[in-house]
């Protein structure tokens, strides 16, 4: 039996896909072994979003071809979209296998070179299927792929194509597998999850789907990974808000709170509108928790427009912010750009947004101490501490004391003690231990 070994990179969407070329693979007669350990074929799925993700895309193949000389190595995913001869460089023999064709990445493994003609699609969004999510508490289910805006910093719609939705049915079929498979939250994703169903005939919209999901027996949670703000509808908000199934939180990127910063990247919306809209789902749902992300050194990022974003931050208070620095992406509007930022100046403006958000996080956790909340335990314990660690439905992340038992299921929690980046809870079981806990 042939061995394989598979390595991702980047986003939930990346995660996902390797998981339907996992099954794949292993459905053709593979045995899967540990990353890093000498087999037959190592997989590595790369991501594009980053000048630095793209560096780790290219040690990670060096390292590969280094350490398993004998071994092929297939690269897939968005670096090698636009850099196939950059990959061809460090190893000739290395397979490439494009986006559009990992469906059938088995296949192509196995006639050891690119199928004649082919062409993922066939006229219908084909996406992989999963059963299953390796070593998770929680699976992604890929709704869609691609992006139809034009962000002027963003490689993702020339590494990914158009939008398109997946179909109704198989994204139902995929949830019932996972839930049947014992998964107690399943994470809806996409690389423009909002516009989902707009391009299905009939047309379709994200909080009809919900509506769906929700629908389905058995005991899970739905989240949303990442939506962007101008899809955040009030038609959205009502489904969620009616479903204890959903979980309340809405991660909706930024970027920036300056509205010349916004229209540079070509963002669809201004500061002022970000704002409303976080009004609104506050106003349907008061519990709710934003998370957001936000670049510093952006372009002509000035001084005044930096305090403008911490000012917008502080209106806004997102719970928990992903910050990234600027990266130049060749082929993007942003790399034409004359009026960089210092890196030194953009790195000061990343540990100043950094003490903001932890603060602020501080703030929006504090007001759950001595309260009750469900949290999915997690199947791995937390690296530094060897605590169980796991997620609520509003996204705050828990250390908890207690046995293997726990993991991977969702427990009852009672929050006892908030530090400036960690949150420890309580796990109980029964009425004694919640009277005694409150």
């Amino acid at each position: 039996m042939k061995t394989c070994a598979f390595y991702t990179l980047g986003c939930k969407v990346n995660q996902y896909e390797t998981q339907g070329i996992r099954e794949s693979l292993v459905k053709a007669g593979y045995r899967e072994r540990e990353a890093g350990m000498p087999c037959d074929i190592h997989v590595v799925n790369t991501c594009t979003v980053t000048a630095k993700t793209d560096k780790k895309s290219r040690r990670l193949i060096r390292s590969l071809k280094r350490r398993d000389p004998r071994a092929k190595i297939v690269v897939t995913g968005c670096y090698v979209e636009l850099n196939e001869e950059e990959v061809r460089g460090i190893a000739p023999d290395i397979l490439i296998v494009k986006n559009r064709d990992k469906d059938k990445i088995a296949r192509i493994i196995n006639s050891k070179r690119r199928l004649p003609g082919q062409s993922a699609d066939n006229g219908k969004y084909q996406p992989l299927a999963i059963s299953d999510f390796k070593d998770r508490a929680k699976a992604f289910l890929k709704a869609q792929d691609g992006c139809n805006n034009l962000c002027s910093y963003c490689k993702v719609p020339l590494v990914r194509g158009p939008s398109r939705s997946r179909d109704t049915e198989s994204i139902l079929a995929e949830a019932e597998r996972l839930i049947a498979r014992g998964f107690k939250e399943i994470i809806l994703t996409g690389i423009c999850l909002g516009v989902w169903g707009e391009d299905l005939f009939p047309k379709s919209s994200l909080d009809k789907l919900l509506g769906q999901l929700i629908n389905l027996a058995g005991d899970f949670r739905i989240r949303l990974s990442s939506i962007e703000p101008k899809y955040v509808t009030t038609h959205l908000l009502s489904v969620m808000r009616g479903a204890p199934k959903i979980c309340k939180h809405l991660h909706m990127p930024f970027q920036s709170g300056d509205d010349e910063v916004l229209k540079a990247m070509n963002r669809p919306y201004t500061s002022e509108e970000y704002v409303n809209i976080a009004k609104m789902v506050r106003e349907h749902i008061p519990e709710a928790s934003i998370t957001t992300d936000i670049m510093v050194g952006f372009p002509g990022e000035a001084q005044a427009s930096f305090n403008n974003t911490c000012r917008f931050i502080e209106k806004v208070r997102p719970s928990r912010i992903h910050i990234f620095s600027y990266s130049k992406r060749k082929g993007t509007r942003a790399a034409l750009a004359q009026k960089e930022v210092a890196k030194e100046t953009a790195k000061r403006r990343f540990e100043a947004i950094k003490a903001l958000a932890l603060k602020i996080s501080y703030a929006y956790r504090r007001d759950f101490l001595q309260k009750e909340t469900k949290v999915l335990v997690e199947a791995r314990r937390d690296r530094d501490t060897g605590l169980l660690t796991g997620y609520d439905d509003k996204y705050i992340r828990f250390l908890l004391r207690g046995g293997d038992a726990h993991k991977c299921k969702i427990v009852s929690v009672i929050v006892k003690k908030i530090e400036n980046g960690r949150t420890f809870g309580s796990i109980f079981e029964n009425q004694h231990q919640r009277q005694g806990a409150s």
